[in-house]
């Protein structure tokens, strides 16, 4: 029926429109969680892809939502707090921020816009600051090779020793046997 034939057709044009769009969608990566200790600096990585040339219409925008989900508020640069730390060309747009403190607790958002992709993904960065490095798996890991390998060392030579130990004892007794014939 001619029905079906134009509600396939439109289907298939929808599927490629849809298709279209994504292609001309701006792909923004960053790492989902970071963890920095208060007091010092940390970079926020921010990169994109787009299906077009970087053009003069680039357009970055960096957001901020504290934990406490109060105001989502546009990140400002200021040398003392936060500065660029991106490369257009490698298609980075990253940030660095300062002095880190209890208060930078929260989520930062990067959304790029590259014309005619005006359309994409926005990236999310969970910050967390932290007063001190916790004890992370890794350390764990090295602490618990470090005392095996440590015990082993004491084992082996503990053995030696003993050997060592009860040959002369065996020698001893071997001369005090022949000296006494």
């Amino acid at each position: 029926s001619p029905m079906r034939a134009w509600l396939g057709a439109a289907l298939v044009l929808g599927a490629q429109l849809r298709a279209l769009w994504l292609a001309a969608a701006v792909e923004v990566h960053t790492a989902k969680e970071v963890v920095a200790v208060n007091g010092t600096n940390q970079r926020l990585k921010c990169t994109f892809s787009s299906s077009s040339p970087v053009s003069q219409q680039l357009s970055v925008s960096w957001n901020f939502q504290p934990e406490d989900l109060s105001a989502h508020e546009p990140v400002s640069e200021t040398p003392d707090r936060v500065t660029w730390d991106g490369n257009i060309e490698r298609h980075d747009v990253s940030i660095m921020v300062w002095n880190l403190k209890p208060s930078d607790n929260g989520t930062f958002t990067c959304q790029v816009t590259n014309w005619p992709d005006v359309y994409g993904t926005i990236g999310e960065v969970r910050l967390r600051v932290v007063q001190k490095v916790s004890f992370s798996e890794i350390h764990f890991l090295a602490v618990a090779i470090g005392s095996a390998s440590g015990l082993m060392i004491i084992v082996v030579t503990a053995v030696i020793i003993c050997r060592q130990h009860r040959r002369k004892a065996r020698d001893r007794r071997t001369e005090a046997a022949d000296t006494e014939r």
